[in-house]
């Protein structure tokens, strides 16, 4: 038997509407900010309960967008979390800006207890990453942010839809980034992303920063960039935003079964699942002692396992400049030595969630 990990055949086994709504795209010559592009706006603002989304052409771009927009510029520090995806860091970077690494807590998002600790006179913003579809602790976040002036630029591309004390992530902070990446909750066929905010004056100039900071035609009030979110992306994500509510039910089903039927296996242990947050698992993680092993031992078995992520951002060779050394964050250390991610989409059966089981236990019950 196989459990493939990327759901995106089935998904979208049916492209048929979604060419209907092409079609009268490409008779309709509005491929640029038309639209489409202001339908999928609305539509993802209203289900977000916010002001404004803007859409960008990816998590990344709207990482850097977001936080341009509340002033991060060379030489300035933005706190993050030294367990996350490279596009964090990598935004921050783009800016001429330098990220400031503090560790995860044992739900894999930024520790806020770390946050205050991190300030320094350079510091312009904090960037709290809510990984894998779980939510760091905003409330203590916000608290700090408003405690030094420092604006929140929510990472919250790997959590769309999820909610901590019974409000949407992205909704906390001055402004939030998401992705549309295929692998995403939301995906479209291509890079994609959103910003959103509260805030008029911050949504005008996100506006201007993804259009080369045109006002019109013909007028240029800043310098800004060429990430519009692109018209067929908008249909395909405007398509796939009317069953986002269908698809996070069911992965936190298929996550609730998991963990009923994982937790009891000695050498495993599930993440912290606070009551508090609303999970969305993008990811559904464990971690495993011989993790290694077990992870050969499901893939030879035929479930797609992955790791995220075994080397952390911060010990990559790209960030070495930064002068971290191995030890500096333990909890992410922890993690990437023992996480092991398996399938959890919506697209999942109830027979493939029993294989899962069966071969995890399975290797358990193995003679040393």
């Amino acid at each position: 038997m196989r459990v493939r990990y990327s759901p995106l055949s089935q998904q979208f086994a049916d492209p048929e509407p979604i060419f209907e709504e092409l079609r009268d795209l490409v008779a309709s010559g509005d491929f640029t900010l038309g639209e489409p592009v202001d339908a999928f706006e609305t539509a993802f603002a209203s289900k977000l309960g916010v002001k404004h989304a803007i859409g960008v052409g990816s998590g990344t771009d709207a990482l850097k967008i977001g936080m341009r927009a509340v002033g991060v510029g060379p030489g300035d520090e933005v706190i993050t979390t030294a367990n996350t995806f490279w596009a964090s860091v990598g935004a921050i970077a783009e800016l001429g800006a330098k990220p400031v690494f503090i560790d995860c807590d044992d739900g894999f998002c930024t520790d806020a207890d770390l946050v205050e600790s991190a300030i320094t006179e350079r510091t312009k913003a904090i960037m709290p990453v809510h990984l894998t579809g779980g939510a760091a602790d905003m409330t203590k976040i916000m608290a700090i942010s408003e405690k030094h002036g420092i604006p929140v630029v929510e990472d919250a591309c790997q959590s769309l839809m999820a909610r901590l004390d019974g409000k949407t992530l992205g909704t906390f902070g001055a402004c939030a980034a998401f992705s549309m990446h295929p692998l995403k909750v939301i995906n479209v066929w291509g890079d994609a992303g959103v910003v959103v905010t509260n805030d008029d004056a911050t949504a005008e100039t996100m506006r201007l920063l993804r259009n080369h900071g045109l006002k019109n035609r013909d007028e240029m009030v800043m310098l800004g960039y060429n990430s519009r979110l692109d018209s067929v992306q908008a249909v395909v994500g405007k398509w796939i935003l009317a069953q986002v509510d269908d698809i996070t039910a069911k992965r936190r089903a298929n996550a609730e079964y998991l963990d009923r039927y994982l937790s009891d296996i000695p050498g495993l242990s599930i993440p912290l699942r606070s009551p508090r947050v609303e999970h969305v698992h993008l990811l559904y993680i464990l971690f495993a002692e011989n993790r290694d092993d077990l992870l050969n031992h499901c893939q030879e078995n035929g479930i797609e396992a992955k790791l995220h992520y075994p080397v952390p951002v911060y010990l990559q060779p790209a960030m070495q400049f930064l002068g971290y050394q191995a030890g500096d964050f333990p909890v992410t250390d922890k993690n990437s030595r023992t996480m092991l991610t398996l399938p959890v989409d919506q697209h999942l059966v109830p027979t493939d969630l029993d294989y899962m089981i069966e071969i995890i236990e399975g290797y358990f019950r193995q003679p040393s």
